[in-house]
């Protein structure tokens, strides 16, 4: 069935309030998806042989829960934001603190261009000096022999734009390391930096008197960044206090690691979510983003937060964005090109600033949550629901089991069995009660 184009902003309430056939058919509208997508959300289908493609001793496919945050908006540009993720109250913390920031215009994004750095490394150089000369002085015929392994990316204004070296001294002495920058276009890169670091290997090594070692991208993007800024009510956040309480858990992160990695973390839940739904590498935006926050030598927040004049909340975040919309598992992914669809991305670049935008929200709802009501709060109802669940209830009686646990602040499985055991046993005896009189017959 074709469906047409409805115009709808992704300031939705209650979403979470709707059934998941409401949902989908509401992203339906949203996104202009068919019928057989529809389907496909459904069952997060992934067919064996796209499986078997994918990785090797396939024995089955494991389903991670697809969401959607609602009410983002984009530099004026609504969106709704798939996540795969398995952590309860991520979603709909992400869609509440762009609910926020929309109040304030929402937020604002920027990137860099979608530039990669191939390795190349040279080891055994007579003289390091000597051959960081030479390659440079050859840097355009390295470009060239580069940009000679992919054509198309040449023509579409990508390819190798310039090259670096660097001495490098190591545990088993001084290393020559040769970096080819290469703008990707709307590609995440490794497969054609790898092949470009791979065809300039001999040239590099003649050049150098060295040995060529590892040929490899590197997953520090640290020339992709994406960057997003937001503002937030004080009177939305809950007061004053709250916000100078989000600014000092900033200043906690800021001034220490331990803290710092569960700040961070709390970023990443957001961005990783979305990462996985559109099917880019969730283990190279990690590891990228990680880095980038350790690269002065101190580890730091990927997020910045201060208060304004007017007593409102700022935030800013800026992170490696080292993600694409054509090629690897988002072309094979039937939900992975269905979460594309979904956010109606044209370009790379404006994937990276979405998922920057959805990692400011999430670390907002995440200080907030512990600067005004403690994180349990938000994860508890969800969590218990998740317990009642493992101890065997089912339908409305998750619901009951879950409510009970929470009031009495005893979210257990083994609370959840007693619960559990006591409510069937009543709904047992009210069942015992009423059969006699079900059973009475009336004459005729």
């Amino acid at each position: 069935m074709e469906v047409k184009s409805v115009e709808r902003g992704s300031n939705i309430g209650s979403f979470y309030k709707l059934s998941t056939e409401e949902r989908l058919r509401i992203v339906q509208e949203f996104s202009v998806l068919s019928d057989e997508e529809v389907q496909t959300l459904k069952t997060g289908a992934l067919p064996g042989a796209s499986a078997q493609r994918m990785i090797e001793n396939v024995v089955g496919v494991l389903p991670i829960p697809l969401g959607i945050a609602v009410n983002f908006l984009v530099n004026d540009k609504d969106y709704l934001i798939p996540m795969a993720i398995e952590e309860p109250s991520v979603v709909a913390a992400a869609s509440h603190a762009a609910k926020m920031a929309r109040a304030k215009g929402g937020f604002k994004t920027s990137s860099t261009e979608p530039i990669m750095i191939g390795q190349v490394q040279l080891v055994k150089c007579p003289s390091p000096r000597d051959a960081e000369k030479a390659i440079l002085s050859s840097k355009q015929e390295i470009l060239s022999k580069a940009n000679q392994q992919d054509p198309t990316l040449v023509s579409k204004g990508g390819g190798a734009k310039d090259l670096r070296v660097r001495i490098l001294p190591s545990l088993t002495g001084t290393m020559v390391i040769s970096e080819l920058f290469v703008d990707c276009r709307d590609a995440m890169g490794a497969n054609v930096v790898n092949t470009m670091a791979e065809a300039v290997a001999p040239m590099l090594e003649r050049l150098s008197g060295g040995n060529a070692n590892l040929r490899i991208i590197s997953n520090l993007a640290d020339k992709r960044i994406a960057r997003a800024t937001a503002r937030f009510s004080k009177d939305d956040l809950g007061g004053g206090e709250v916000v100078d309480g989000i600014v000092q858990a900033y200043a906690f992160a800021a001034a220490d690691p331990y803290r710092c990695a569960t700040h961070n973390k709390g970023v990443m839940n957001g961005v990783t979510a979305v990462c996985l739904a559109t099917g880019n590498d969730t283990r190279a935006i990690e590891a990228g983003a990680h880095a980038y926050a350790a690269r002065t030598g101190h580890y730091s927040p990927l997020t910045r937060w201060s208060k304004d004049e007017n007593g409102d909340l700022e935030g800013s975040i800026e992170i490696p964005a080292a993600v694409g919309i054509v090629g690897g598992i988002t072309s094979v992914h039937p939900a992975a090109r269905i979460s594309l669809k979904i956010l109606r991305v044209k370009t790379a670049k404006e994937l990276g600033e979405v998922m920057a935008a959805v990692g400011l929200a999430q670390n907002l709802a995440a200080l907030r949550a512990l600067a005004a009501e403690g994180i349990q709060r938000g994860h508890m109802s969800l969590h218990a629901r998740n317990i009642a669940a493992m101890a065997g209830a089912e339908g409305d009686m998750i619901d009951t089991v879950a409510s009970a646990m929470v009031k009495e602040k005893k979210v257990r499985l083994d609370r959840a069995k007693e619960l559990l055991t006591e409510l069937v046993s009543s709904k047992s005896r009210d069942a015992s009660h009423k059969e006699p009189h079900q059973a009475k017959k009336h004459p005729n």
